[in-house]
């Protein structure tokens, strides 16, 4: 397990301000008002980048490398072209600093968790102003985060667009674990 290198750090955290906006600065630093006063960090290991504290990222540097499995939260891994994929692991720690969110009705679950983009009938309300091609949060109508995704259009481009049209590219979701496990499955049978 190392830390990242600079143009490691500049893939990640521009993946990442696609999501969080500004707010990126709260995942390294948390403000100064919060109880923790832990500094967290990045730290690659076999391609997959974790998040977690400082304090067990030092711990963790006496373990063997080829004996440490995992240590934080898996936020995504490293293409073999070097860019960064992120993985729902990372929903719990984008979503509560998303910049812009979607919160899509309960007819409009079930479609998306099966892997489904999100059509303009679906969405119950979503952030002002949120432009194309950027990173949005999906939540449901009672504020729990399903996934992750890229807008295919602006908002107000949105609102002119029929029932049918897309507006979300869905491109993680919570679903999407029980898919790759039935998938193993089957592949035993």
């Amino acid at each position: 397990m190392r830390a990242l290198t600079e143009e490691e750090t500049k893939t990640l955290f521009s993946k990442l301000a696609n999501y969080t906006g500004r707010s990126l600065n709260n995942l390294i630093q948390p403000p100064s008002d919060s109880d923790s006063g832990e500094r967290y960090v990045f730290r690659l290991h076999a391609s997959r980048v974790y998040y977690m504290k400082l304090a067990i990222a030092n711990l963790a540097t006496s373990i063997a490398r080829d004996n440490l499995l995992s240590l934080g939260t898996c936020l995504g891994k490293f293409t073999k072209t070097g860019k960064f994929r992120l993985h729902i692991t990372a929903l719990d720690i984008i979503a509560p600093h998303a910049r812009y969110k979607v919160w899509i009705k309960p007819n409009g679950e079930m479609p998306f968790l099966y892997g489904g983009n999100i059509v303009k009938a679906h969405i119950g309300r979503w952030s002002e102003d949120c432009p194309e091609h950027q990173g949005v949060v999906v939540f449901s109508m009672d504020d729990k985060p399903l996934g992750f995704g890229v807008t295919a259009r602006s908002t107000a481009e949105t609102r002119r667009l029929e029932p049918t049209g897309i507006t979300v590219f869905r491109q993680a979701d919570v679903g999407e674990y029980l898919r790759e496990v039935r998938r193993e499955l089957l592949k035993l049978i």
